[in-house]
């Protein structure tokens, strides 16, 4: 069979890890090479090693991962034209894996979320209590310079979600630039989604185009998703994922929205041919730098040890939350009782047994 190589550059994260699972398991299984991670100039590769009485092949990289891992994705505030601009994590999604990393938990920070953000000596930020998504901000901030370090930001988030959460490693992530996801989504043909709830977009017209910022507003005919099962193309899936505006819940819908949309392109994705390395190494250009990956191990160790995880084998967990202000200021989010004890059950490893007692908790995705 022909031997093909693959450079993966910028494969990790909560998505890409399970979305290139399948291909990797599929190169392992057969006689044809399985892809590399190459996050310098000399990638390796996994080469078939034919059986013999006295050989054995060698273990695929991240077969010693057994779990629990606690991966996070972070989606950030892509509007870096401004002069004063700093890295904010708009969406903040963590999977659970369990033991076995047959099945795993997907859910969602608010925002908005008021948390102790602990010190940071890189960034000069002396801590205190803000919105979690200006985390990425502060620790991304470089003394004396208008450069950003978004790999500090990311550092000072996860510190922070681990200080809220009590789970006290997050294994590895991914900073993901959403405009990125159009093309991915393009790219594997659009993705089927169940629309739960009327969405009129703020920023695009029914045919795509941006619409006319006016002031602090939009003006021009918005883009409407309707309740049912739609066929999205890239920018609808995005556009449908990035609104909170007039919805009931706000921000707490958009994340439920944005976790359905993840499970939608997992879906698709693994009803493609991921063994095809032209359709592979395509998902990955169409992510170009859209995305930047974290992590102690190789992107392609975790890429192999989640490859069992399926869109229905990931359950979606909902947060509820309420604003709290001081006055008639408004400070941020937080999070329901109910909410925290999810989060504690996480750290734990008990979150079956906390969603079985509270199950309205679970997203019909």
């Amino acid at each position: 069979m022909r031997k093909s190589r693959i450079t993966w550059s910028v494969i990790a994260g909560v998505i890409i890890a399970v979305l290139t699972g399948l291909g990797i398991a599929i190169a392992v299984n057969s006689d044809t090479p399985g892809p590399t991670a190459a996050p310098d100039t000399s990638p390796v590769t996994e080469n078939t090693v034919a059986p013999s009485a006295s050989a054995s092949p060698a273990p695929s990289p991240g077969a010693d991962l057994t779990g629990p891992l606690d991966l996070l994705l972070a989606g950030v505030d892509t509007r870096n034209k401004q002069p004063d601009w700093e890295p904010h994590s708009d969406a903040i999604m963590l999977l659970h894996v369990e033991p076995g990393l047959k099945s795993a938990y997907l859910y969602s920070l608010p925002r908005d979320l008021r948390v102790q953000i602990p010190a940071y000596k890189k960034s000069g930020f002396p801590g205190g209590k803000h919105k979690i998504t200006e985390a990425m901000a502060y620790g991304s901030r470089v003394p004396g310079k208008s450069t950003k370090n978004v790999q500090n930001g990311y550092e000072l988030l996860t510190r922070t979600i681990s200080n809220y959460t009590g789970i006290k490693t997050i294994q590895a992530g991914a900073i993901l630039n959403f405009g990125g996801l159009d093309q991915l989504v393009d790219e594997l043909g659009g993705i089927d989604m169940t629309i739960d709830q009327k969405v009129k977009s703020r920023h695009r017209r029914p045919n795509g185009k941006l619409r006319t910022l006016s002031g602090h507003d939009f003006t021009g005919p918005q883009a409407v998703y309707l309740p049912g099962k739609r066929h999205l193309e890239g920018w609808q899936a995005l556009d449908y994922a990035r609104q909170r505006y007039g919805l009931p819940n706000g921000d707490y819908d958009r994340q439920r929205h944005q976790r359905q949309m993840v499970k939608a392109i997992l879906d698709k994705a693994l009803g493609q041919n991921l063994s095809d390395a032209a359709k592979l190494q395509s998902l990955v250009t169409a992510l170009g730098k859209s995305l930047v990956t974290f992590g102690g191990r190789q992107p392609v160790e975790y890429a192999y040890a989640l490859r069992d995880l399926t869109p229905a084998t990931i359950t979606s967990v909902q947060l509820d939350g309420s604003g709290v202000g001081s006055g008639s200021g408004y400070l941020g989010e937080q999070l329901t009782t109910e909410a925290r004890g999810f989060l504690t059950a996480v750290a734990n490893g008990k979150i079956a047994a906390y969603l079985k007692a509270h199950p309205k908790m679970v997203s019909k995705d």
